[in-house]
């Protein structure tokens, strides 16, 4: 687990972030399980589970990791069991947060593309089970990180603060597990959710062609078309919450790729004006970033989604008006 920079800058950004990502989220989590956005029950339970996800990210990474190294540099959590749980929960939520969006893209993709399919696939049973066997299986996955710590020290016989075992690095079955780690989250789903896009893209503008000279030959004129409009709002939905996704992890994904490809190291400290320590530590913040932002993607492309945040704000003050009347 990515030990917590101290330092002005994140003193006061992360501390900023969890009171905007965690109310986001709650919010998110709220309107959309009222089901009344506008969007099928498959779509909703998707985003539900991402946003729930996403705010077990926030949790457990930037308030039980960063703001409480920064603020309360000994607690319990620092206690070697408890880091290392907080390891485990922190890195199945990220993966599960990170495989909800590629299931939500290929649930997309499935719906757009593939018709047939769609009826069998495209429901609430199957987002359930899909939704639960990523849960599953990213925890699973990382039970093996609660074994990867030793105490830094022992005092009173009580293990103190998480220090990454000597064997991690000398280790075969380790280092797979590395790798194993780091193709699975984020390179796989960074391919996959790119793939998926892109076939998805190219499927519309060719069902868009064809439809279009088809209403043109019927009617003599390029008449408005109900059906694409609803896929290109959903469309639209996609590849925001896709593309966001790509474009906050991309800086994650660089560092990764250069630490690895380099035979180099993550780099330990604070030296700001350092070009590795801005290229990591800005990684690091895009990529928690990332979970606060499909709430604002909700209310820029879903018209009922935005209704149903003012009615949500308008709720308590109409209450606090008619209790002073």
């Amino acid at each position: 687990m990515h030990a917590p920079v101290t330092g002005p800058i994140f003193a006061i950004y992360y501390p900023v972030f969890a009171a905007i990502a965690v109310p986001a989220n709650l919010v998110a989590i709220v309107i959309l399980s009222r089901g009344r956005c506008g969007l099928s029950r498959c779509i909703t339970q998707y985003l539900v589970s991402m946003a729930v996800t996403d705010l077990l990210v926030v949790i457990t990474a930037v308030v039980l990791n960063r703001i409480r190294g920064i603020y309360f540099p000994i607690s319990f959590l620092t206690i070697t069991p408890g880091c290392s749980m907080s390891a485990v929960i922190t890195y199945a939520s990220r993966d599960s947060s990170v495989w909800l969006t590629v299931a939500f893209t290929f649930d997309r993709c499935v719906a757009i593309c593939y018709l047939k399919l769609k009826r069998k696939y495209c429901n609430k049973k199957t987002a359930a089970v899909v939704i639960e066997t990523v849960c599953a299986l990213s925890c699973v996955k990382n039970i093996p990180c609660y074994f990867m710590y030793e105490p830094l020290y022992i005092m009173n016989n009580v293990p103190w603060f998480c220090s990454i075992k000597p064997i991690f690095y000398t280790s075969p079955h380790w280092a797979a597990f590395d790798w194993l780690d780091r193709i699975l989250t984020p390179c796989v789903p960074f391919v996959l959710i790119l793939l998926l896009n892109a076939l998805t893209v190219r499927h519309i503008i060719a069902v868009s062609r064809i439809r279009r000279r088809l209403r043109i030959q019927s009617n003599g004129e390029n008449q408005s078309d109900t059906e694409m409009e609803g896929r290109r709002k959903s469309i639209i939905l996609l590849l925001s919450i896709s593309g966001s996704f790509i474009l906050l992890w991309m800086t994650y994904v660089i560092n990764l790729l250069y630490v690895r490809f380099t035979n180099g190291n993550y780099f330990a400290g604070s030296n700001y004006t350092d070009p590795r320590f801005i290229l990591q530590e800005s990684g690091y913040m895009l990529q928690l970033f990332s979970c606060c932002t499909n709430t604002c993607i909700y209310a820029a492309t879903q018209g009922k989604f935005r209704d149903e945040l003012k009615n949500a704000v308008k709720y308590p003050l109409t209450l606090i008006w008619k209790s002073n009347k």
